[in-house]
């Protein structure tokens, strides 16, 4: 775990691929407060979600007010969020939007698109453009503009792109998920200064091949 940035009001940091981002016993609230030296009353509120192995760039708030004021921000549109994926397949068109409806199995723990609207079906969109190919592979700056769970992965799945290692939705490649949070925007919930922190992948796989396409974006 490294941290990015912090104050009285937020902690910005990298979650390891791995590890839970919300408060349960070995996730990163109790983590942060461990590097931070407070005991397990110290306040760190989870704004936003990464699933398990996903790793990147986090927020977590440090008062009441201030997940208060970062939430309305997620649910308001203006909490901006990319990520970095490697894809098993290369899309169509360098860039789009993919917009579907979402409906999730809960017992399967697993999302899917769905044409059928209905009270479970929930609309999702993001952006993406292809920043490199390389053996059958593309690597994707991706924007949510809706953050459903399995979002990224259920809507390229669907489209037979899935994301490197993820088996879950029908990779043939083994090893770490290629899903990584890039980067995050937002305004500071006491200054109001629009923020931006950015970090790369780890050089290791399914980055390595890509690492001087990420050096040029």
């Amino acid at each position: 775990m490294e941290l990015l940035y912090t104050d009285n009001r937020i902690i910005v940091c990298l979650k390891p691929a791995g590890v839970l981002s919300t408060d349960e016993p070995g996730g990163m609230p109790e983590l942060l407060r461990r590097a931070l030296g407070e005991d397990e009353t110290g306040c760190v509120r989870v704004v936003h979600r990464l699933d398990r192995p996903v790793g990147g760039v986090m927020v977590y708030a440090r008062s009441r007010m201030a997940d208060s004021i970062l939430s309305r921000q997620v649910q308001a549109h203006t909490f901006e969020k990319d990520y970095l994926a490697v894809l098993e397949g290369i899309p169509d068109a360098p860039e789009g939007i993919l917009a579907d409806l979402l409906t999730r199995d809960a017992a399967a723990k697993r999302t899917f698109v769905t044409h059928t609207p209905g009270p479970d079906a929930r609309p999702a969109r993001l952006s993406y453009r292809v920043l490199g190919v390389k053996d059958g592979r593309a690597l994707v700056r991706i924007r949510l503009e809706t953050g459903r769970t399995h979002q990224i992965r259920a809507q390229f799945s669907s489209r037979s792109l899935p994301l490197c290692g993820d088996r879950k939705y029908g990779a043939h490649s083994d090893g770490p998920l290629g899903l990584w949070s890039y980067q995050i925007a937002f305004f500071h919930p006491q200054t109001n200064e629009r923020l931006v922190f950015a970090h790369d992948p780890p050089q290791a796989e399914p980055w390595l091949a890509f690492f001087d396409t990420l050096k040029e974006k």
